[in-house]
């Protein structure tokens, strides 16, 4: 039987239809874009994301259906409360970007806790304090997973998988459950909260959508994406190139030795969890990766799409860039220096510097940042990544894909699907019903669209200095450490 995915991104939800032989039919997707009310919000609307996850899902159940189970995707920490009662939330959801917390978070430390901005916590604290402030009200929390999951059962099913839960700065370090002290520290009572569940698991059905489908799979965009890619197993690795980049790593069922953050910059994250045991992993973040492309595109006009980025950067002759080199941090540079007030950094300009040159530095910049998060997961997860496999978006850009495997040093693996999400959540909820039997069969089905052969070996030496030029520009963000 087949399987229903229902992804929820930032700017959007997506639903489709996935076979049993992994093909992905039948793909509905629904905008649904946050807001931005005041420097540094970031807000959603809880009912239209609902209303858009039963649109698309039932498009995508009504030409491919019937299926035996629905997996949910979701971009993780963005934070929903809602009145038990009637299902209704109670103000505009935060998104995971939202920094309106920086001031709670920074003075948790004081009292030995420390919890980044863009994880739940300080963000379900703020919504309480100011609709409940006597904590007296009967609601429910919710990352996305949760409340897509509360919305296709119509309100009978309050749970969130391991891999979300994880990221919201309220569970244990070794993900065991709500961390009480942490709950006492911000005044939010263990009611609102879900039940933390398997990643694959059947948790329930999904009431609201013709044949009331299991729902069977639940797990964060990234985590998904790795299940997605076929990662695993201990060694394997992946990097969605969206607006931003991340790379996940397949660690194992020990959990990392480092609490927060490694050495490298990389945090321990829970790929999945799955009869009650966690695998684990490790992830590094690139801040600024596709909306690199498309500040050239709307920004900067030097462009007209984002696919014109590959043809532009194709037309450099031998030369290349001309010695021109860019910094992708726009917003920061997260692992491994983890420096928010870091700079974009453009360098080497000449009198013949042109559009090409410039698009290709833009290309090869954010392709050296994948290098650099290769490396530090190789160092903090004491492994050497063999290939990276890799998705999203940026990943139709061949130039970009041959850059990305000459600053890595190793062969990329380009996924078959552009968005591995989907794949990863229909892989979760397809083994709690039987449709895959286990790990090892998922990962045995990897078959790259393409495989990049690196081709040259850039000046990592060179790159090195440009990123020591853009770091420590703001230095009173820089200062800041979550």
């Amino acid at each position: 039987m087949s399987i229903l995915v229902v992804d929820v991104g930032t700017s959007g939800v997506r639903a489709a239809v996935v076979r049993p032989d992994a093909t992905v039919e039948h793909v509905h997707y629904r905008q649904v874009l946050p807001s931005s009310p005041a420097p540094n919000f970031v807000e959603f609307d809880g009912a239209q994301m609902a209303s858009a996850v039963l649109d698309v899902a039932g498009a995508a159940l009504a030409e491919g259906g019937p299926v035996q189970a629905v997996g949910i995707a979701n971009q993780r920490a963005s934070t929903l409360v809602w009145d038990r009662a009637t299902g209704t939330p109670i103000a505009p959801g935060i998104g995971w970007q939202d920094l309106r917390t920086v001031g709670m978070c920074l003075m948790l430390q004081a009292q030995g806790i420390r919890l980044a901005p863009n994880a739940s916590a300080t963000k379900l604290a703020a919504l309480l304090d100011i609709y409940d402030p006597n904590r007296e009200q009967d609601l429910c929390f919710g990352t996305v997973d949760t409340w897509v999951a509360w919305v296709l059962s119509g309100g009978s099913v309050h749970v969130t998988d391991a891999t979300n839960a994880a990221v919201t700065g309220l569970v244990h370090g070794d993900a065991s459950g709500w961390a009480a002290h942490i709950l006492e520290a911000l005044r939010i009572p263990a009611d609102v909260l879900p039940r933390i569940v398997d990643s694959t698991g059947v948790v329930g059905s999904a009431s609201a959508l013709p044949g009331a489908p299991l729902i069977a799979g639940m797990a964060g965009d990234q985590q998904a994406s790795l299940v997605g890619q076929g990662c695993t197993q201990p060694g394997l690795a992946k990097i969605t190139f969206g607006t931003g980049g991340m790379l996940d790593l397949c660690v194992g069922p020990e959990r990392p030795a480092f609490d927060t953050r490694g050495p490298g910059g990389c945090f321990p994250i829970v790929a999945w969890r799955k009869g009650g045991v966690d695998m684990w992993g490790i992830e590094a973040v690139m801040l600024s990766a596709g909306t690199c492309v498309e500040w050239l595109r709307d920004d900067m006009g030097l462009i007209a799409s984002a696919a014109e980025s590959e043809s532009l950067a194709a037309q450099c002759g031998p030369a290349g860039t001309g010695d021109v080199w860019f910094v992708p941090a726009l917003l920061g540079m997260g692992t491994p220096a983890w420096d928010f007030g870091a700079r974009g950094t453009l360098l080497g300009l000449t009198r013949g510097t042109g559009r090409a040159e410039v698009v290709r530095a833009v290309l090869e910049g954010v392709a050296h940042r994948g290098a650099d998060l290769v490396e530090a997961a190789e160092a903090d997860g004491s492994v050497q990544i063999a290939a990276l496999r890799v998705d999203g978006g940026m990943t139709a850009n061949g130039v970009f894909l041959q850059a990305l495997a000459d600053a890595a040093g190793r062969p990329v693996e380009v996924s078959p699907v552009l968005e591995a999400t989907t794949l990863g959540a229909a892989y979760l909820a397809g083994m709690a019903v039987g449709v895959w039997s286990d790990e090892a069969e998922i990962a045995a089905s990897w078959k790259p669209r393409a495989v990049i052969e690196p081709a040259g070996r850039p000046d990592r030496d060179r790159w090195r200095q440009a990123v020591a030029r853009a770091v420590h520009t703001v230095p009173e963000l820089s200062a800041l450490d979550f």
